[in-house]
């Protein structure tokens, strides 16, 4: 079984991500979706509330290919072993990313060279969007519907009211 596994904080989930994962159920049996405790980002969004909006946002995409979506604190190379994917999938949106990938990628060869890095390419209507601008846009009171599914725009306006 091809085990594939696209890390993340995913706070919020966005376009952006959703079609790298729907891209990415196509090219494994099975693709774990690991969302990053990550603290020092200070994300808006529980742990909890992310996994299931991503259970949420990925249901649809079960009949291609099993998903899984897991919460995970350790070494991104540490859990792929857990999981026992063979590939880690990334998303690039611009040469910006691919310096941080690259780098990433190398040091993640250094700890486990088995696990290959899989990067796919943005589609061009996502390649601005990042979680961080899309809590800005929001938080100052633009309308963030084009970078986000509708119910994590209802959720993240919510969040942001209270």
């Amino acid at each position: 079984m091809r085990i594939g596994l696209y890390p993340g904080t995913f706070d919020p989930v966005t376009n952006g991500h959703l079609d790298i994962i729907g891209r990415a159920v196509k090219l494994v049996d099975k693709l774990v979706i690991g969302v990053a405790v990550n603290i020092g980002k200070g994300p808006l969004f529980t742990l909890e509330e992310r996994v299931a909006t991503l259970e949420r946002e990925t249901a649809h995409l079960t009949k291609i290919a099993q998903i899984e979506v897991r919460p995970f604190d350790t070494l991104l190379m540490y859990f792929a072993r857990e999981v026992g994917a063979q590939m880690i999938v990334r998303g690039l949106r611009a040469v910006a990313d691919f310096e941080y990938e690259f780098q990433m990628t190398a040091m993640n060869q250094q700890l486990d060279r088995e696990i290959e890095t899989v990067f796919l390419m943005a589609d061009p209507r996502h390649q601005a969007i990042a979680s961080r601008l899309v809590k800005e846009i929001a938080a100052l009171g633009g309308d963030v519907h084009k970078f986000v599914p509708p119910g994590v725009a209802e959720q993240l306006l919510a969040k942001l009211a209270k």
